[in-house]
């Protein structure tokens, strides 16, 4: 009776298991996975926000399915967007999830290159569309493969998906990259979906990084740029993302979008009212996440500092870091051990695609990072195979 879009088991990972095992037997451990910002400790100033989400706004009901103008035009204003190129969400998945319902039919397929964030495929997968993963060139950075893309476009593709910086990775696309990716996408029509969450916390970009696809005015393709509050004022629980149509081709798109919308008016009235004043926070809240960012780097350096047969790999931006470490054992199995023997929590690289078993993927935002590294550098540094 269960929908073959759903997985064919639920049952847990080692991993997920042993965690569960450490919480019920109350054995503390330091979770350097955690991006969950309210849980790291990063200031917030709460009486601003619970200010902002008590407002008399809430009390009263107007729906609009792209969302009330005030809303909009805050969320404009932040991005030098024009209103009426917006289409307000309950977050960004569900941003995916309507384009999906959008762009595609039941048997249609995106392309997604990896490594990226595993959440894609399920995304995809329930709205009946198959996320295709087109591995990128793996050199000193993952470049997109065009020539893998060109290969893996079928009849039933209608949309590339990239996330810029890329989750993992913290990579940036080159102006270079974003010029072919747009002319890729022209030549097949085919639309392009950028998810930019992470992309007001730049911290080691290449000189020629994209910051934003939203500088692009009249893309030769249907663009849609994804955001929210999630990551912009580090406020997750608030349950605010949008779309913003980019060129004509796009916005010939919003109004079936919005007939989208108006089936679900998922966005609550509090997010609603809220948005200006929280935009508003956004900028001090940032400062505060890119101090610890920056901190956390700082400590990972000069940990791998002591660890010649250590790395890491360069952060452009976004919240994660990849480690670079002898790939002597299975990243499960080497990820279990850091858990058992330094009671300390990392991502294997294989849980985003990451090629091999030479990475583990960290968390820079939780306050316990410092000594959760150190830990962890002694542990890597004598790995050996069991």
């Amino acid at each position: 009776m269960i929908s073959r879009r759903l997985p064919g088991s639920f049952e847990s990972n080692p991993l997920s298991r042993e965690i569960a095992a450490f919480r019920r037997e109350g054995r503390p451990f330091l979770d350097l996975t955690s991006s969950n910002p309210t849980r790291c400790g990063v200031p917030y100033p709460e009486a601003e926000i619970l200010a902002a989400l008590s407002s008399p706004a809430v009390l009263s009901y107007d729906p609009d399915p792209r969302g009330p103008a005030r809303a909009r035009e805050a969320v404009a204003a932040w991005h030098g967007l024009d209103p009426g190129d917006l289409v307000l969400t309950a977050s960004t998945s569900e941003a995916y999830s309507w384009l999906f319902k959008l762009l595609c039919d039941p048997g249609d397929d995106v392309l997604v290159p990896s490594p990226s964030y595993p959440l894609f495929h399920w995304l995809a997968a329930l709205e009946g569309v198959e996320a295709r993963q087109v591995p990128a060139l793996r050199s000193d950075r993952w470049d997109l493969d065009f020539q893998a893309l060109a290969g893996a476009v079928t009849p039933r593709t209608r949309a590339v998906v990239v996330v810029n910086p890329n989750n993992p990775t913290g990579q940036f696309l080159s102006r270079g990259e974003w010029r072919e990716l747009l002319a890729f996408c022209a030549a097949r029509g085919l639309a392009l979906l950028v998810d930019e969450v992470f992309a007001d916390y730049a911290l080691e970009p290449a000189p020629d990084h994209l910051p934003s696809a939203l500088a692009e005015a009249d893309p030769p393709c249907p663009l849609f740029v994804l955001s929210g509050l999630s990551k912009i004022a580090a406020l997750p629980q608030v349950k605010l993302g949008w779309i913003a149509a980019r060129g004509g081709p796009a916005r010939a798109c919003l109004e079936p979008l919005a007939f989208i919308a108006d089936q679900y008016l998922s966005v609550s009235a509090p997010a609603l009212a809220a948005a200006g004043a929280l935009l508003g926070l956004a900028k001090g809240i940032q400062a505060g996440l890119l101090a610890r960012l920056r901190s956390n780097l700082a400590a990972l350096d000069a940990e791998l500092a002591r660890r010649p047969s250590l790395g890491r790999a360069r952060v452009e931006g976004g919240w994660s870091a990849i480690l670079r470490v002898p790939a002597l054992e299975p990243g499960d199995d080497l990820a279990l051990r850091i858990l058992r023997d330094a009671g300390v929590l990392l991502h294997p690289g294989h849980f985003f695609d990451l090629p091999g078993d030479g990475h583990l993927v960290c968390s820079l935002l939780p306050a316990e990072f410092p000594e959760g590294i150190a830990r962890v550098g002694e542990i890597l540094d004598g790995v050996r195979p069991e």
